[in-house]
């Protein structure tokens, strides 16, 4: 069962309908000159995993494709990579772009069902057929890839791209990326966008001349504040004992050996 998937869909809920249809920022002349950061494959790579670690339990953020169930979250079914909802517009984005290029998959079928579902808890439709086919068609190569495809165009592209304005590093985008996973787009407060201008007004970023360390440790405080305000008594490990240690050991460039604690769980990558 994904870890925080009740968490992340609910967060979704009220954002995505704000971004999903939109394409990345493209970016300046001097963003382009940049490293590539966690854009490179070793670093997106390992973004994935540490990801996976608190969404899944486990280093192994491929086993998760053919995921489906209802978590009680009121969000529908959560699915999935990267816990894509029913309830939450970008299950049924991800469908119907999939659909477009795909006709007559296992999921087609449903696109009906899932566009009246859209913003409910409701199974209207997709019982009892809609998790075998999930699964039945998550072990097709084309669906696999097709969510990679809209977990870059709506979590990580934008992180990357966000963090590379602000002049953050690798560590910095995934701490972007990993607050967009679980709160989602949007500018409300406790979503990415108000999470990060909290975080600007209490420090600047290395973009505006600001110290890196001290922005990320003010973004941090920012998110941990954002995951209680929407989940009072979260656990707030993936921040508290993740990124914060990798902050707190200098670790900007985000650059294994790394070892980190997450939901009570040890995770290391050599």
């Amino acid at each position: 069962m994904k870890r925080a998937a009740a968490l992340v869909c609910a967060a979704v809920a009220s954002t995505v309908y704000l971004f999903a249809p939109a394409q990345p920022a493209q970016p300046t002349t001097d963003v382009q000159a940049s490293p590539p950061g966690l854009a490179a494959p070793t670093q997106k790579e390992l973004a994935q995993k540490i990801v996976a670690s608190a969404e899944n339990g486990t280093l192994d953020w491929r086993s998760a494709y053919g995921y489906v169930e209802d978590i009680g979250d009121g969000q529908g079914y959560t699915a999935g990579l990267i816990g894509f909802c029913t309830g939450t517009h970008d299950l049924l984005t991800l469908v119907e772009r999939y659909t477009r290029d795909h006709p007559g998959n296992a999921l087609a079928r449903y696109l009906p069902a899932l566009r009246r579902v859209d913003g409910t808890a409701s199974h209207a439709g997709l019982d009892p057929g809609f998790p075998a086919a999930w699964r039945t068609e998550s072990r097709v190569p084309a669906f696999r890839a097709a969510q990679d495809v809209e977990r870059d165009r709506v979590y990580f592209a934008p992180a990357v791209h966000r963090g590379r304005v602000d002049g953050l590093g690798a560590l910095g985008q995934f701490i972007y990326y990993d607050a967009l996973v679980f709160h989602g787009p949007g500018a409300g407060p406790t979503s990415f966008d108000g999470i990060r201008a909290r975080a600007m007004r209490q420090a600047r970023t290395p973009a505006q001349g600001g110290k890196e360390t001290d922005y990320l440790d003010a973004f941090l405080d920012a998110r941990r504040r954002a995951m209680l305000t929407r989940h009072p008594g979260v656990d707030t490990s993936r921040v508290d004992t993740t990124q914060r240690r990798f902050l707190n050991e200098g670790n900007l460039g985000l650059r294994p050996p790394l070892r980190w604690q997450v939901y009570g769980e040890t995770y290391r990558v050599p």
